[in-house]
């Protein structure tokens, strides 16, 4: 045992805990080494012209996620949340605006929408009170036959703005919250690289980006897009959508060269928002480096 007395040098008493601690030292490096990166993603994506041809895609992302939760307030820690749209009422559908945190608070789900346009809007569905065109055809004729969904009928776009940021929250309330992963349907993306997801941690880090894949080569007429991507631990704070490079808000169709690519969104498919937890590999590493102190107590009691 150690004893420290008036005349005990500093230096000396750095040295004595520098052996004590260095078996947690090299135990952390060690856990550090081999625990993988908590940022370490999967990418599950397909494209088609039809519901079927990205079912497989969507089907195995939700299975990677875990069973549907109820759509009620707090967290369930885990399992998956989903938005298809299509409960939405007509009083806030098109030609109305979606509140932002409609999904927080009149549906509990765990997200706030925000853009950088003016607002939100669901498409109509076929027997809406004001007869307004189905699939975002009050913002132009031309996208009724342009747009398809993945779960009939509703779709969903950002005015004003192609971008849209999902934040997450604990369901029905202010609690900020991270999830695992999150993937969305899109219809008619035309061109490569005009629609991508962005991932963001709490610091506003970007995490990862992908691209959403194009419709087939040589499509014409609608199509359908899927891409989901989950993560080793709930580390995404909020999400980025971009949807194609043209808002729908001001009226413009896939025209112009073949430059303009008009997008809008079906599913959206996330994980369960929880409060940020240590992730698996740093649970493992506190748990050794406390058995090694452990140890050296004891042997240091029986000294």
């Amino acid at each position: 045992m150690t004893r420290m007395t008036p005349a005990t040098p500093w230096s000396f008493l750095a040295r004595t805990a520098f052996r004590r601690l260095r078996p947690v030292a090299l135990l952390a490096v060690a856990l550090t080494a081999a625990a993988p990166s908590a940022r370490a993603q999967v990418v599950t994506q397909g494209s088609g012209l039809t519901p079927a041809s990205i079912q497989s895609a969507v089907d195995a992302f939700r299975l990677s996620l875990g069973p549907l939760n109820a759509n009620v307030a707090g967290s369930f820690g885990s399992g998956r949340r989903e938005i298809n749209w299509d409960g939405v009422p007509d009083s806030f559908s098109s030609p109305n605006a979606l509140p932002a945190n409609f999904f927080n608070i009149n549906s509990p789900r765990g997200v706030v929408f925000s853009t950088p346009g003016t607002g939100f809007q669901v498409s109509a569905s076929s027997f809406n009170p004001t007869s307004t065109a189905v699939r975002f055809g009050n913002l132009n004729p031309t996208y009724t036959t342009a747009f398809t969904t993945f779960s009939p009928e509703r779709l969903f776009t950002a005015i004003g703005s192609n971008i849209t940021d999902v934040n997450f929250f604990i369901a029905g309330s202010s609690t900020p919250a991270f999830t695992r992963g999150f993937g969305a349907v899109f219809t008619d993306v035309d061109l490569g690289m005009t629609t991508s997801l962005q991932f963001f941690d709490a610091t506003n880090t970007l995490l990862f980006s992908s691209s959403v894949p194009a419709a087939p080569f040589g499509t014409t007429g609608s199509s359908l897009s899927f891409l989901g991507v989950s993560f080793a631990g709930s580390i995404v704070s909020r999400v980025r959508i971009t949807s194609g490079n043209v808002d729908l808000g001001g009226g413009l169709s896939d025209q112009n060269g073949n430059t303009r690519d008009a997008v809008a969104m079906d599913d959206f498919i996330y994980a369960e928002p929880v409060t940020t937890v240590p992730e698996p590999s740093t649970l493992v590493l506190v748990a050794g480096a406390l058995s090694v102190l452990a140890l050296g107590a004891r042997r240091r009691r029986r000294s």
